[in-house]
């Protein structure tokens, strides 16, 4: 330390050494030294935040350079088990940023089911911003000591998207408990209302930036399981959030094929928060056991849970976590004690049902391979991904799955699936094709972009021009009165 004057800078860009009368300034060679004073200023104001994250992540509301700086610090600090990295821009260019938790938190392992939540869709609904970032914090400090916290990260890919709105969020101000422009993305555009629509060609407006980069999130993964946080009430609503009035509407309920799973997992997390399961928290709105199916509460054109369950193969729920879409900052705390136990539980569902991988006789994965379960009718046909995988989530019980290769006699097999959550892993089974020769003439199960399905648990409107567009869309991105939610 120097004896007088300002002093070393600790940060080290920065050097005043005082001798008696005589003062030196060293900076580095070819800066000037109102330059290097800024950049000293800066660089300690760095450092101290990134201190201030490792101390812990405080009740308050958070804009986007301080997530930003958040996600860093904590993929720096805990880099073994965490990887950040950004699935495209907003509007704006502000980073759509995602922390993966897990064993292997750099890329794909076979037999390891990919998870995520997506939180601010809707940038004025903000409760479900903070609980990602208070789960990402939990998580990552009681790995290692809590059981459960270490199984989830050991079993699975955790993906957690603050922000899918971060140009919406900046433009809530101020905070309003029913609306604000903020709802919108900086083009004015609903994202809810901005995805390829199962039960309609109605498109709301182009698709958006963050919207664009969801679609090609979910391409580029093989999610299993997902929930989307918003606010404005209490309740899991699943799907389907739409209907054309075909076979799937049942007593004003819009049922997918997979019906009961929903109803699960909508149950798991509503009995899990601390009162959401009552049904009664905001007003004269009620949801028996906490939960709606998605028409039947009302009807939504282009939302992301459908798109995500038909086109990605993921099973997706809507989380609202709040009657006051933007409360005051002293309620976050409460808050996460409602949410921290159901967010787990939820995770843990990912290990429901069955996976496994379709393989040839010498061992070797078969893309594309359709996997289907009999009695549930799927809009677009399960497939292996290109390691061949299956993952398939179903309630304990009794299954026949018929698997299809083009050119070769279908498999069908009988499974008994236990509860896969309580021992952290789905039932494992491979299906292997003894012979790589064609043996018959069977084809795969019919395409969704082809196949009329107004008879089945799907749409008559499921046409090829808007499945045209919805492929051009997914491929493009390449990774580099009251308002309901």
């Amino acid at each position: 330390m120097a004896v007088g004057g300002v002093g070393a800078d600790h940060c080290g860009v920065l050097v005043k050494v005082q001798y008696g009368r005589n003062t030196h300034i060293h900076t580095h060679k070819g800066i000037s030294l109102p330059e290097m004073f800024l950049r000293t200023v800066l660089h300690c104001l760095w450092i101290g935040s990134m201190t201030s994250w490792v101390r812990g992540l405080d009740f308050n509301f958070h804009d986007s350079r301080q997530i930003e700086v958040y996600l860093q610090s904590v993929s720096k600090n805990y880099s073994t088990f965490t990887n950040l990295y950004s699935i495209g821009k907003s509007v704006q260019g502000r980073e759509l940023w995602v922390l993966v938790l897990g064993k292997y938190p750099m890329e794909h392992k076979v037999g390891i089911p990919e998870f995520k939540y997506v939180g601010n869709m809707h940038g004025d609904e903000v409760v479900g911003r903070e609980m990602l970032l208070h789960l990402i914090d939990y998580l990552v400090k009681n790995y290692g000591a809590d059981s459960t916290v270490t199984r989830l990260i050991d079993s699975s890919r955790l993906h957690v998207l603050p922000s899918m709105n971060p140009d919406g969020f900046e433009a809530s101000a101020p905070p309003d408990c029913v609306f604000s422009n903020g709802r919108y993305n900086r083009n004015n555009v609903d994202l809810n209302r901005n995805f390829p629509d199962t039960f309609s060609t109605a498109a709301s407006s182009s698709v958006q930036p963050e919207t664009q980069a969801v679609m090609s999130w979910i391409q580029s993964e093989s999610f299993v399981l997902s929930a989307n946080l918003h606010g404005g009430t209490v309740v899991a609503s699943y799907p389907y959030d739409n209907s054309n009035g075909g076979s799937e509407l049942v007593n004003g309920v819009s049922r997918s094929p997979d019906h009961d799973v929903y109803v699960h997992l909508a149950k798991t997390y509503s009995y899990n928060h601390t009162t959401m399961h009552t049904g009664t928290q905001c007003g004269s709105l009620t949801f028996p056991d906490g939960i709606t199916n998605g028409y039947q509460w009302y009807t939504l054109i282009g939302g992301m849970q459908d798109y995500n369950y038909v086109w990605g193969q993921c099973f997706e729920i809507t989380l609202e976590l709040s009657c006051c879409k933007y409360p005051p900052a002293d309620q976050l705390a409460d808050f996460w004690q409602e949410n921290r136990a159901a967010l787990l539980a939820y995770m843990q569902q990912v290990h429901l049902g069955v996976k496994g991988q379709v393989l040839d006789v010498d061992g070797n994965p078969i893309p594309s391979a359709v996997v289907e379960v009999q009695g549930r009718n799927n809009i677009c046909p399960y497939k292996t991904n290109k390691h061949g995988e299956y993952y398939r989530l179903l309630l304990p019980g009794t299954y026949t799955f018929v698997v299809t290769v083009p050119g070769r006699e279908p498999m069908k097999k009988t499974l008994q699936i236990p509860n896969g959550p309580a021992s952290f892993s789905a039932l494992k089974y491979d299906f292997v094709f003894q012979s790589n020769s064609p043996t018959s003439d069977s084809v795969a199960a019919e395409s969704c972009t082809t196949a009329n399905h107004s008879s089945n648990n799907a749409a008559a409107s499921l046409q090829a021009p808007h499945f045209a567009i919805l492929l051009a869309l997914a491929g493009a991105a390449a990774m580099s009165g009251l308002v309901h939610s």
